[in-house]
């Protein structure tokens, strides 16, 4: 039997592209954003910090960004849009709320909180409608 190097090479490197491709997709796991996005959906994320590449600088977002960000007030990272920006004793500070919801989120956002960006092409998030169910139901949410 003889080993071909260039499949395995081949088979390794689309391994490589899906695991990569896999990390920039987020499951939208509440209806908090709806209608730009629904549960079950998934959206396309540029990452702060990719095992150490920035694809994106988080002191360079701007109101109407939608962002995943680590909220003082959940366990789980949040996706939601940044409604205002304001300066608190010399610091930015992000006001970040979810389109379906009335109030914004209890706490001010910080820069280093902010884990990714979902990606727009042109005015439009990129969003992949449902195909998220599966891995809703096999996680129990």
């Amino acid at each position: 039997m003889e080993i071909d190097y260039k499949e395995i090479l081949s088979y390794a490197i689309i391994l490589i592209i899906v695991l990569i491709a896999a990390q920039h997709l987020n499951v939208v796991v509440s209806g908090s954003m709806e209608p730009a996005f629904y549960r079950g959906d998934i959206v396309l994320v540029e990452k702060a910090n990719f095992f150490g590449i920035h694809e994106f600088d988080p002191n360079s977002v701007e109101v109407g960004d939608v962002v995943v960000y680590n909220a003082a007030w959940y366990d789980q990272p949040v996706i939601h849009r940044i409604i205002n920006i304001t300066d608190i004793n010399g610091s930015t500070m992000y006001v970040i709320k979810g389109d379906n919801n009335d109030r914004p989120d209890p706490y001010y956002v910080k820069a280093d909180q902010i884990r990714e960006k979902v990606v727009t092409f042109g005015d439009n998030l990129v969003v992949i409608p449902k195909i998220g169910y599966l891995s809703l139901w096999l996680r129990g949410l």
